[in-house]
């Protein structure tokens, strides 16, 4: 942890051209750059993939880089680890990390789990490796609800770590899943106070809402969905204005794909104007530089741990090529 903190702390020539640079070193050392859609512009701008939980699981499977360098939080890392086991994973920052997999801490899931013993586990990709180990399926908010959907209607379900997700894909399904209490901390303050306020003063935008809001803030959405999801809901639709209730990152790709729309992130219940994440925004230009460049940090995990979360993964990507996602 020391050395990697070394590398971290390495002086970097503030003349450097850092695209340049990162562009080059991804091509000598036959690398690729992993992001998620609540990356800063900049970093989703020199990514090889920019994409949601699915969309990312599914590249970091099939790729054939040498090394995979992912610009998101620790457990999207662990993921590409897991489905690439012999191939190196560097993640910018070793501290970018996330509230709704701490939210679960695996020795009090398997215990609780151990209290329904009759239920199956489906677990949402935001946690941690061991408790995917304990999951007999992995879901994303992009195929959640048809997941769920595909298992019988009397299967009893535990559905972790997200309990609003969990009640959205209740409410959807008409199903009676058992919820961890677990939640994220962007999406969870979002303030219906100010977003009404905010819809009256434009009141032609649609709402636009990721499924970890919680309920009452899903009421006033007109559009609930992963944030792929979102995003392509935005290119197509003919409205003008959007109130965006996720990540501020996705404005970026949602600015580029529809450069005459206007969209407006919606206000926390704090200070602030906007909500970002602030494990997310713990990666930077210089940090992927020199994650590239020294090859530092590594994610390591033993092999026991990638072989038995890796088939509620595989069970996740068998399905959700079935379902055509």
């Amino acid at each position: 942890m020391n050395l990697e903190k070394g590398f971290l702390e390495k002086k970097i020539d503030p003349s450097l051209d850092l695209f340049k640079e990162i562009s080059h070193l991804k091509k000598t050392k036959n690398a690729i750059i992993l992001a998620h859609y609540y990356q800063d512009a900049d970093i989703q701008d020199i990514a090889d993939y920019i994409g949601d939980s699915l969309g990312l699981a599914q590249q970091a499977e099939k790729t054939q880089a040498d090394i995979i360098l992912f610009a998101g939080v620790h457990f999207m890392a662990e993921t590409a680890k897991i489905l690439n086991p012999k191939t190196k994973v560097l993640i910018p920052d070793l501290k970018a990390g996330c509230s709704l997999a701490d939210s679960c801490p695996p020795n009090e899931f398997n215990a609780f789990k151990a209290t329904h013993p009759d239920h199956i586990v489906l677990t949402y990709i935001n946690c941690t490796a061991d408790i995917k180990a304990l999951s007999d399926v992995i879901v994303t908010s992009t195929n959640a609800v048809q997941i769920v959907e595909s298992f019988p209607k009397d299967q009893k379900i535990i559905f972790t770590p997200d309990k609003n997700l969990g009640a959205y894909i209740n409410k959807v399904t008409g199903r009676n899943m058992v919820l961890w209490n677990g939640s994220c901390m962007v999406h969870e303050i979002f303030s219906l106070e100010k977003l009404i306020k905010l819809k009256a003063q434009h009141p032609k935008a649609l709402i636009l809402a990721h499924p970890e809001c919680e309920a009452a803030i899903l009421e006033y959405a007109d559009f609930i969905g992963s944030t792929t999801a979102i995003l392509n809901y935005s290119k197509k639709s003919e409205a003008q204005e959007f109130i965006v209730l996720t990540e501020t990152g996705i404005i970026h790709q949602m600015q580029k794909a529809s450069p005459s729309k206007t969209f407006i992130p919606a206000p926390p219940n704090n200070s602030c104007a906007c909500n970002d994440c602030p494990h997310m925004k713990l990666n930077t230009l210089e940090k992927i530089y020199i994650a590239l460049k020294y090859e530092q940090p590594e994610l390591l995990m033993s092999d026991e741990l990638i072989e038995k979360s890796k088939k509620p993964i595989n069970k996740m990507l068998e399905l959700s090529a079935k379902f055509g996602l």
